[in-house]
């Protein structure tokens, strides 16, 4: 029976006089993977490529921003200076406040362009589930996010080898980013299959991206429980997030039921249909 997962990391590889994390390539490739995703449903909900890509744009200038700023939130003793805080590249972000900023920065653009948020983010759910299963892998490869000792068969064995976390050698822990990404797996599973089956029945907008928030909220919930992490009143502060999302999540699923109002800014700029009449003010049909 296999008894512990165990293999030595690669926390950075050499390349001239750099040192590239493999983590920051994972989750750059997870954000291009899962975008590539929602080019496909955007183009179907009639919004051009070009559009799509300016969004997206915004949208990983905000990832960057949020990721920092939520870490930095939760662990500010840690940090002496400004200086420190602005040193990314050594490590410290967040997943739940990436994605928060990636939403709150493109949202000004979305609006401008005329774009209902709730379709957009539909557009997104699925890519982003898709983009933290490969953003894993980095965490993965170098040995992130590993939390309390454990027993269990998916745990960690501590190898005699430099981890991106703490890590005592041979001891077994808790490999939470493992979890991570078999539980959003089984939600982008979840998303592409709701997303066939609604194809001739498509449900309110906003659907999908409540679906995406109630699952990874509770998966986070339940994962954060096993990690080694500052906590407030006993919880981390992505679950605190997480517990927030979820909860109004499951409200908008199951007793609102249908499209915000805020935010269907595509609403604003539609004007009749096209080929239908406009009445005309009397001056104007004088001939």
């Amino acid at each position: 029976m296999l008894a512990a997962i165990s293999y030595d990391p690669i926390v950075h590889v050499p390349i001239g006089p750099l040192r590239i994390s493999p983590h920051g390539v994972g989750i750059a490739v997870g954000f291009l993977i899962g975008a590539s995703l929602m080019l496909p449903e955007s183009r179907r909900k009639g919004i051009p490529d070009e559009d799509v890509y300016a969004l997206l744009t915004r949208a990983a200038v905000g990832a960057i921003v949020g990721a920092r700023v939520a870490y930095v939130a939760n662990h500010f003793s840690q940090y002496d200076s400004i200086v420190e805080i602005l040193k990314v590249w050594e490590g410290g972000i967040s997943l739940l406040g990436g994605i928060f900023g990636a939403i709150l920065v493109a949202l000004p653009k979305a609006r401008s362009m005329g774009y209902s948020t709730w379709k957009l983010l539909d557009a997104a759910a699925p890519g982003l589930a898709l983009g933290i299963v490969v953003g894993r892998i980095g965490d993965l490869v170098v040995a992130d996010h590993l939390g309390k000792p454990t027993n269990f068969f998916l745990g960690y064995r501590c190898p005699d080898a430099e981890t991106a976390s703490r890590c005592v050698l041979g001891e077994v822990v808790h490999q939470t980013a493992l979890y991570d990404m078999i539980l959003t797996t089984g939600l982008l599973t979840l998303l592409l299959v709701l997303r066939r089956r609604s194809r001739s029945s498509p449900p309110y907008d906003g659907f999908f991206i409540f679906v995406f928030g109630l699952w990874y909220g509770i998966g986070r919930l339940i994962e954060d429980f096993l990690r080694e992490d500052d906590r407030r009143f006993g919880l981390t502060g992505s679950q605190i997030t997480a517990i927030i999302t979820a909860i109004i999540c499951l409200f908008m699923l199951s007793v609102m039921k249908r499209t915000p109002k805020w935010g269907r800014w595509d609403e604003r700029r539609a004007g009749p249909p096209h080929g239908t009449p406009t009445m005309a003010a009397p001056h104007e049909r004088e001939e």
